[in-house]
């Protein structure tokens, strides 16, 4: 991945360290990823180090995830080692770097095991989230594979996407965060119902009395959205997602979503049609949305394959099926949290309170 310099990497690390982790003397910061991340694995060690805190490297074998789940038991699909929950507890600080040798790694893996795993561990989450945690990425050839570029031209993307190529990063943050502060003030400020519309998309919903948060790259990096939760029972109407989706690994192409009532009563994939019936029947929650995002991300100009990146570019929104987020006010509860994306960029509108607030991607 040519594209980044020495420079570009150290300036990563301390975007993480800095701005989004805001590491202090002392701490115990807990860094998961990759051995192919080690070209950031390194400068992230220094930075933590010159902090005067704790860097806790661990770093997994490229396929690991794949040969857990291919031979893991019961008892270690529904549970965890006490280890880690002694990390969760201790740690000031966790850091999570996606590095995918293979993106499709975990394609053929029965979601019903995936759910199972994450029922198991969501004391560790809730543990982790309480604490101070960002999640970003690091451009490996998979990833610039999946993308669709080239790896140069993929590590260049990667680099405006996090806002890297800016003369200083953490003001380009701030600012962003400052705009989407005003967002949240202005056209969402006590806003009631939402409409999307787009082609074969009409879905209302309501977000009455439920709070929007602004995700200025502090937990995500890169960000760029306001989310919230919408009302468990309000979303009524149809939405076609035309923006592929990747989850965990599993290839997911124009899925189109019917509600009533805020549940799913119908749900078509043109790819990827046994993954979305097994997932909407993973408990009574995945059939309700948990989350609304609009992305405002303009350095993220097209979708790559990765949740991460695709849900903030701007001019989109997002709606997750599962797990709401109770910070915002939300209550659906699930072992999903699947994110998908309507781009509103050609002809799309969303409208909130009667009030046309994004018109083809842009703003007003």
């Amino acid at each position: 991945m040519t594209a980044w310099t020495n420079r570009d990497t150290d300036a990563f690390a301390e975007l993480l360290t800095g701005y989004c982790l805001d590491v202090q003397p002392g701490q115990q910061v807990l860094v998961r990823s990759t051995t192919l991340a080690a070209p950031l694995l390194s400068p992230l060690q220094r930075t933590i180090l010159a902090r005067e805190a704790w860097p806790l490297l661990r770093v997994d074998l490229p396929g690991e995830d794949e040969a857990f789940f291919a031979l893991a038991r019961d008892a270690q699909l529904d549970g965890f080692p006490s280890i880690a929950r002694a990390e969760a507890e201790q740690a000031d600080a966790f850091l999570t770097i996606q590095a995918p040798e293979n993106t499709r790694g975990l394609a053929d893996v029965d979601p019903a095991r995936l759910a199972r795993v994450t029922r198991a561990r969501a004391p560790l989450s809730e543990l982790r989230l309480a604490r101070r945690w960002c999640g970003t990425l690091w451009p490996t050839p998979a990833g610039a594979q999946q993308a669709g570029m080239g790896s140069e031209r993929f590590a260049a993307f990667v680099r405006g996407a996090l806002l890297l190529d800016r003369d200083d990063p953490a003001a380009a943050w701030r600012a962003l965060g400052a705009f989407q502060a005003e967002l949240i003030a202005g056209p969402l400020a006590d806003a009631r119902e939402v409409r999307i519309e787009a082609e074969g998309t009409d879905l209302t919903l309501s977000v009455a009395g439920r709070t929007w948060a602004n995700s200025d790259g502090r937990r995500n990096m890169p960000s760029g959205e306001v989310f919230t939760s919408p009302v468990e029972t309000s979303a009524n109407g149809v939405i076609r997602f035309t923006v592929p989706s990747s989850p965990r690994g599993v290839l997911v192409e124009d899925v189109t979503l019917s509600f009533r009532g805020g549940e799913v009563v119908d749900a078509h994939a043109a790819r990827g049609q046994d993954y979305l019936d097994r997932t909407l029947a993973t408990d009574d929650g995945a059939r309700r949305l948990g989350e609304l995002g609009i992305g405002t991300n303009r350095g993220i100009t097209q979708p790559i394959g990765a949740i991460l990146f695709d849900e903030k570019i701007g001019g989109t929104v997002h709606l997750a099926l599962g797990r709401s987020y109770p910070e915002t006010g939300g209550l659906n509860e699930s072992a999903v949290h699947w994110d998908l994306i309507c781009d509103l960029r050609a002809g799309g509108r969303l409208t909130v309170d009667g009030t046309v607030v994004q018109q083809d991607g842009e703003l007003r």
